[in-house]
């Protein structure tokens, strides 16, 4: 039996309208976390001076948790009837972030870089669940439960940053690369 566009069927009790809708959300969802994920392993090898080995071996659950909530998401869309896309050139298309350009660097350097990495993530991602929400609250839950643990691992990038007051040695900033500068 073959369908027209307009007798496709249902996904999940969500139209192929808003399953489409929720794809694309999830879509720039998923390329960001590939670039983040992409981004974590850069800073893990190329993060050198004093506390080296604590940031160098607080990186890797991090990765592995942001290659895991991409898995989530792309299975997301899978089971909304759509086809993720993983692809280098995915991500271009999906890209409206910078590029990471801090190479071999410090330690705080590469840490005040990538809590505006995790800030622009996050904030994606609250926005992501203010559009979903409106849809359908399985893929909210889905987008919620990641930002939960992505904040958590700002927190933790934070606390190498933070003076006792709370201040961050990069405030201010509004690049990786003015984050990094400010921080050294």
């Amino acid at each position: 039996m073959s369908l027209t566009s307009t007798e496709q069927p249902e996904v999940g009790g969500l139209s192929r309208t808003e399953s489409g809708t929720l794809a694309d959300i999830l879509q720039h969802r998923l390329s960001s976390l590939i670039d983040l994920h992409l981004t974590l392993k850069h800073v893990h090898w190329n993060v050198v001076g004093p506390n080296f080995i604590g940031v160098h071996e607080m990186l890797d659950p991090q990765t592995a948790t942001i290659r895991e909530f991409a898995d989530v998401l792309a299975e997301r869309i899978a089971t909304l009837g759509n086809s993720p896309d993983g692809t280098s050139r995915g991500i271009a298309q999906n890209r409206n972030w910078d590029d990471y350009d801090v190479g071999r660097d410090t330690v705080q350097a590469h840490l005040a870089a990538l809590d505006l990495v995790y800030t622009g993530v996050i904030g994606s991602h609250r926005d992501a669940i203010a559009e979903t929400g409106r849809i359908d609250p399985v893929t909210e839950d889905v987008l919620i439960g990641q930002t939960r643990e992505l904040e958590q691992f700002q927190w933790f990038i934070r606390a190498h940053l933070e003076d006792s007051s709370g201040n961050l040695a990069h405030s201010g900033a509004h690049t990786e690369i003015g984050a990094a500068d400010a921080a050294r």
